[in-house]
């Protein structure tokens, strides 16, 4: 059962009544559910980007598109490598009893692979508005989708990070 806070919060829980292991179990479980949902978006849209290049269309770009798109590839395997680095790291520690340390580094390499994973989209999603548009809007564009992933991703997980918890307690 979750302590209680007798204060002006004190219908909020301050935490749960489990131990260091079972704490790191519960945090592993709900980090592995998350980079599930990541891995597979970043693993098919890097399977069509690796197929970009053989098409007979790639030829006619011109060095920036192509430019962009090499970053784009790489990018994309920088994201896949993090996100799929959890599961190496956990298998490679499994049975060490350190699992609370291998859920943190399991935590900061999926972080980054989310990262990775918006500038890969913001990278494709740039080259294609180029090649369909071929006008200076295009990075308007692009510019008001980040912004759109950066609001979901990340500003509002910290505004209510911020806003509803006193200290740092996962």
């Amino acid at each position: 059962m979750a302590e209680t806070d007798t204060g002006a919060g004190a219908d909020r829980p301050r935490g749960r009544a489990e131990s260091e292991d079972e704490r790191a179990d519960r945090q592993w479980a709900e980090l592995v559910q998350e980079i599930r949902v990541a891995q597979t978006g970043v693993q098919i849209l890097f399977g069509f980007l690796l197929t970009v290049v053989f098409t007979a269309h790639f030829q006619d770009l011109g060095q920036t598109d192509k430019n962009i798109y090499l970053a784009t590839v790489v990018l994309g395997s920088l994201a896949t490598g993090a996100l799929i680095g959890p599961v190496s790291f956990h298998r490679i520690v499994s049975g060490r009893r350190i699992k609370p340390q291998a859920v943190a580094w399991a935590s900061r390499l999926t972080f980054l692979g989310l990262v990775l994973l918006l500038a890969t989209l913001s990278a494709a999603l740039l080259l294609v508005m180029r090649v369909a548009t071929h006008n200076a809007f295009a990075p308007w564009l692009v510019a008001g989708v980040v912004a759109w992933y950066l609001l979901c991703w990340f500003v509002l997980p910290f505004w209510a990070r911020w806003k509803h918890t006193a200290e740092d307690t996962d």
